[in-house]
């Protein structure tokens, strides 16, 4: 069983977000970069597919400049057994990014496509989705358990109402959520090994994609600074402010 997780290059998630004097993007300038934290998740779990035997080999492929090679040597180094980067001048909007893995799955044929629910920079939630719905393939979104039997994969995820398990025939794509499980922290002597694991780089066009962005960005704005709260001495005090300079009741 061959297992294919996607994986992005972000912002890292404990850097405070800049955005650009002109307002056009956020600032990446000597910006530490880091893997996406769901698609950490996704990798750990194909790890651990492959460390129960379920797996005979893991492949990692992201798309970007030559810069996402350190996050596939990052997931290189988690476990996966080789990468792939698919490079782009520009990150690529969630329909391009699907269609490009679409492109790398007809040329791997997994059995099974493991991708984070989402990344932590756009937030869109739809490159899985869109991946199912292009390659015809079932689709378990925000999995909190997943369970890969003969031919299926049992996917727990979770719902407005609480719990919900679907069955999906293999091949299939499953995202994952922050529930599914702890990714582990790279060793020195795999980050050493994952030097030596191969990775192979293609482009769109020998993918057969055109990549083509759909999507206009208009402008970037950081959040309005909030107010400092103020403390009241009682309750009389609270009605009084909530009344007269709140204005909500």
């Amino acid at each position: 069983m061959k297992i294919l997780v996607a994986v992005k290059r972000v912002i890292d998630y404990n850097v405070k977000v800049r955005v650009k004097p002109d307002q056009s993007d956020v600032d990446l300038a000597n910006v530490k970069m880091a893997l996406n934290p769901f698609c950490e998740i996704a990798v750990e779990e194909a790890v651990r597919l492959k460390e129960a035997g379920t797996a005979d080999e893991v492949v990692v492929v992201s798309i970007g400049p030559k810069a996402v090679q350190e996050q596939l040597r990052t997931a290189l180094a988690l476990g996966a057994d080789r990468a792939i980067q698919v490079e782009t001048d520009d990150m690529p909007d969630s329909l391009s990014a699907a269609k490009i893995l679409k492109g790398v799955v007809e040329k791997e044929g997994p059995d099974m496509v493991i991708l984070g629910k989402q990344s932590i920079d756009s937030d869109n939630n739809q490159t899985g989705q869109m991946l199912g719905a292009l390659t015809g393939m079932p689709q378990g979104t925000f999995a909190s358990k997943v369970e890969v039997g003969d031919g299926f994969v049992n996917v727990t995820r979770e719902i407005d109402g609480g719990l919900q398990t679907v069955k999906l025939t293999l091949p299939a794509v499953v995202t994952t959520d922050l529930r599914l499980n702890e990714p582990r922290y790279a060793s020195l002597p795999n980050i050493m090994k994952a030097k030596r694991k191969p990775l192979e780089t293609t482009t769109p066009d020998e993918l057969g994609v055109e990549v083509k962005r759909t999507i206009k960005l208009l402008k970037v704005e950081t959040p309005a600074e909030r107010s400092a709260g103020v403390k009241v001495a009682d309750v009389d005090e609270l009605v009084d402010k909530l009344k007269n300079e709140a204005k909500v009741l």
